[in-house]
């Protein structure tokens, strides 16, 4: 049973948009596109040569994708089969890096895949001379003979209470701490990568948490997200700054959690900022397009005040923008209005604005249309080609054809030049250590 979410009408126009470079080729939802859907991306700055850069891109049943700089597929990937007929086949949702790990003696990059159907973590070993020669450069070094991220055996993934959002991040030694969320929970577990031998990596759990699924209210009441019947308010999105010590992580439904991350143990955890629906009462309704299906319908005429302003549920992805000098910034993804909210991460997580992706026109015609329903992103500061401040790449959730005309559940990924996002700012936000 799908569950669609109705939120207040928020006025696009009072957002400001830029446009995006370059586009990646549609991915189609369908039987007859292999049931692929762009998810989340991953961008990999080539350290022998930059013009060798690479995005990795999950496309959930469609696997993943590794893509160059200009937007083109250099490798795929294909989730691993069910194990049996009445078993869940692999679904990639959401990608991380890890770079200059130290696992199995040698210095690695790698890129964490969390296997939504599996309730796995896959791993991939990334080769920067490989990538700078232009031969395949992308290849899986996961140990098959890895347990579940959360569940207790077989029958309880097929429930589908399976890792879902992904984070990594490198300690001063080289270790690799993953973090993962669970589809329709709350929880958070936290494993660190082990060398599993023979070039394999594997993973042993270090700690979990779990954040609220009910808030109580300022009036004296208590509020619980719209959701899934059996569903809890999930996490998807989520970044780690390892300068503080802290996971970000978006709870679709309700906002942006700062938790604490030290010595190997979660602690405390705050709420950052909500969305405009927080606190709103929602009712259930059948879907007028698939009369089987609800869908849940936000109140806001009975609003009592309490949500946020500047994120509409879902929040998606999040991602960190560091220049070399001066400049920190979260920015994260608000799919309910199409637009991206950005945080001063170097002033206390302030609020600084939030920008759209529109479309573009190009010569002789043909379009690159804007982006909606955003679910990942990832940006990098490092100067690349055609990317001289920097480089943005997020999911569109509703990719339409060089014409503009609508396609059948297709999306896609975006790439955007940095400076064109910091110049829609008053003052603009630094593009990689230059304003």
């Amino acid at each position: 049973m799908l569950l669609a979410v109705a939120v207040a009408p928020i006025a696009q126009a009072d957002i400001p948009a830029t446009v995006a470079a370059l586009e990646t080729p549609s991915v189609f939802d369908t039987d007859e596109g292999g049931s692929a859907d762009s998810d989340d991306p991953a961008i990999w700055v080539n350290p022998l040569d930059r013009r060798k850069s690479l995005v990795l891109a999950t496309k959930k049943n469609g696997g993943m994708d590794v893509f160059d700089l200009r937007g083109r597929v250099l490798q795929s990937f294909a989730p691993p089969p069910a194990p049996s007929d009445d078993g869940e086949a692999g679904r990639f949702n959401n990608v991380d890096l890890a770079l200059r790990a130290r696992i199995g003696g040698r210095q690695r990059d790698l890129a964490v895949v969390t296997d939504r159907g599996r309730d796995r973590l896959r791993v991939y070993e990334i080769d920067a001379r490989r990538a700078a020669s232009g031969l395949p450069a992308v290849r899986d070094v996961t140990d098959p003979g890895q347990d579940f991220v959360f569940s207790s055996g077989e029958e309880e993934v097929l429930e589908q209470t399976t890792a879902y959002g992904v984070a990594a991040v490198v300690g001063r030694r080289g270790g690799v701490l993953v973090f993962a969320s669970r589809r329709s929970r709350t929880a958070i577990a936290a494993v660190r990568l082990v060398d599993a031998g023979r070039g394999r990596v594997g993973w042993t759990r270090v700690d979990t948490t779990s954040l609220p699924a009910s808030f109580p209210l300022p009036n004296g009441g208590a509020w619980t997200p719209c959701t899934d019947p059996g569903d809890l308010p999930q996490v998807e999105g989520m970044v780690f700054d390892e300068r503080r010590d802290v996971l970000y992580a978006g709870q679709e439904d309700v906002g942006v959690w700062r938790i604490r991350f030290d010595h190997g143990a979660f602690g405390s955890a705050k709420l950052v900022d909500r969305v405009r629906e927080f606190g709103v009462p929602s009712q259930l309704v059948p879907d007028p397009e698939e009369p089987e299906d609800v869908e849940c319908e936000y109140l806001f005429d009975e609003d009592p005040g309490f949500g946020g302003r500047r994120l509409s549920a879902d929040v998606e992805g999040l991602t960190i923008y560091r220049a070399k000098r001066r400049g920190e910034y979260l920015l994260v993804s608000s799919q309910g209005d199409d637009s991206f909210a950005v945080y001063d991460r170097a002033g206390a997580g302030r609020y600084l604005g939030s920008f759209a992706i529109g479309e573009r026109t190009l010569a002789g015609g043909r379009l690159i249309d804007g982006v909606q329903e955003s679910d990942g992103a990832h940006v990098v500061s490092t100067p690349l080609p055609g990317f001289p401040h920097g480089l943005f790449v997020t999911q569109d959730g509703d990719d339409l054809d060089a014409t503009g005309a609508e396609q059948e559940a297709a999306t896609n990924f975006k790439f955007v030049r940095w400076e064109r996002i910091a110049r829609l700012f008053a003052p603009p936000l630094v593009a990689h250590g230059r304003p």
